[in-house]
This record gives structure tokens, C-alpha cells and sequence, in this order.
């Protein structure tokens, strides 16, 4: 497996605002890793996020993403770097005024896909990936809540991501809904080699899907050691 890091950061601050929330982050994250990011409301986990996808500027330390830096990133490049990296909300973020077949056809035709035949293609092939090929041509209101999120999974896979980052993405479903598509993130992490970056409030997903865990608490945030066991207070 390759060694070189998809996602990288050496004593880089992490801002929210004009506040720095986490102070000297030191993560790799390597092709086929799933990862979690943990802590209470407030520690700085979806500013990890965001600055993972440029959405936050890195202004001190170093970070790296799918071959792009951080530091100094242009608006020009940011774009690129996000068609390498597939992100997935905990809102899903779908287009309510067009059928789920639009809503991906409107994020190929936004990154530059112009082939007819091979938009349909892609489509179709996203969407047996996450087992709603028979639903292309529902409007999202008529889906439930986790069919939405599969579909939001769909979007997130159309480039052909290094890397999928979800931001609670099971945070506004039932425990049975979210243990779905938990089985779902897990498969495309192990049969196409997609590294996970998730972040969660829900301790009983790392514990039943393991992976490498960092929990985000007092301005700082850490790997979690072998076998240490992490206060569930610190994941509400």
C-alpha cells in the first residue's frame, strides 16, 4: 500500500473564526484508513473538516490534501482539491427541486463532465454502489431520511474520491438507519480501498466498526492510544 498520506498535518492550528480551536494537530491519513474524529460539541472536530476541504484557511503549521497544500491554497485550486475528496453532511444537502438522477447530473456537469452517455453511466454506477439504482428518478422529499444519505453517498463517490469525509453524517438518523449506512461507509472502505474520514458523537458506531479514532478535547486532539478507553463524556 502506498505510504504517502492523502491528508496531512504537522503542527497546523485549526480556526473557527478568528479562534484557533486546536493547537498544533499532528494526523496522517493513508489510502484505505478509516478514520473517526470524536469530541464534545465545541473541541474543534467539523473546523478539522472544513480545513481539511479549504472551507478554513490553515494559516499556521502544515497541511496537506490529496497532493494539494493547505498553506496559502488559491481559490483557483480549490475546486480540484475538492473533486478529490468526497464529503458527506449530516443534513444531506440535496437539491429538493430535482430528482436524484439531476441532483448527480448537476454535480458531474459542475466538475467538468460533458459525455452524455458517460454522465448516465456514472450515475447508474453510484447508484447500485449504494443500492438506490431504483430510485433515479425520485424527487428527494419522497425518499426517507437514510435513503437520502445513501444518495448523498452516491454524490460523494461520482469522481472517483482518494477519500470520503463525512461530518456526522448518521447524526440525524434512527440507530438502525445509521447502523446502515455505517455498513455501507465500511464496504466502500473495503472493497475499493476509499479511506473514511468520519466525524461522530455516537460511541457505539467506533466501538462496533473499529478504526483509528482521534478524540478532540481541550484545544488539542490526539490518536487514541491501543486499548485506552475514552470517556463517553467526551462524545456528546
Amino acid at each position: 500500500m502506498d505510504n504517502t498520506p492523502l491528508i496531512s498535518f504537522k503542527k497546523a492550528n485549526i480556526i473557527n473564526g478568528e479562534s484557533i480551536v486546536i493547537y498544533g494537530l499532528d494526523m496522517d491519513i493513508y489510502p484505505g484508513d478509516f478514520v473517526y474524529i470524536v469530541g464534545k460539541v465545541g473541541t474543534g472536530k467539523t473546523s478539522i473538516i472544513r480545513t481539511m476541504t479549504a472551507e478554513n484557511p490553515l494559516k499556521e503549521g502544515e497541511g496537506t490534501v490529496c497532493g494539494f497544500s493547505l498553506n496559502g491554497i488559491r481559490p483557483k485550486e480549490i475546486p480540484f482539491l475538492r473533486r478529490k475528496t468526497g464529503v458527506v453532511f449530516q443534513d444531506f444537502q440535496l437539491l429538493m427541486d430535482r430528482s436524484v438522477e439531476a441532483n448527480l447530473e448537476f454535480v458531474l456537469k459542475a466538475t467538468g463532465w460533458r459525455d452524455r452517455d458517460a454522465m448516465d453511466k456514472r450515475i447508474l454506477e453510484v447508484l447500485q454502489d449504494v443500492g438506490m439504482e431504483t430510485k433515479a428518478h425520485k424527487m428527494p422529499h419522497q425518499l426517507s431520511g437514510g435513503e437520502q444519505q445513501r444518495i448523498a453517498i452516491a454524490r460523494s463517490l461520482l469522481n472517483r474520491p482518494s477519500v470520503i469525509i463525512a461530518d456526522e453524517p448518521t447524526g440525524n438518523l434512527d440507530n438502525e438507519t445509521a447502523d446502515g449506512i455505517l455498513r455501507l461507509l465500511t464496504k466502500i472502505n473495503k472493497e475499493d480501498g476509499t479511506a473514511i474520514v468520519m466525524v461522530t458523537h455516537n460511541r457505539g458506531i467506533f466501538e462496533k466498526y473499529p478504526g483509528r479514532v482521534f478524540v478532540c478535547k481541550d484545544e488539542t486532539c490526539n490518536e487514541r492510544l491501543e486499548n485506552e478507553v475514552i470517556d463517553l463524556s467526551l462524545t456528546i
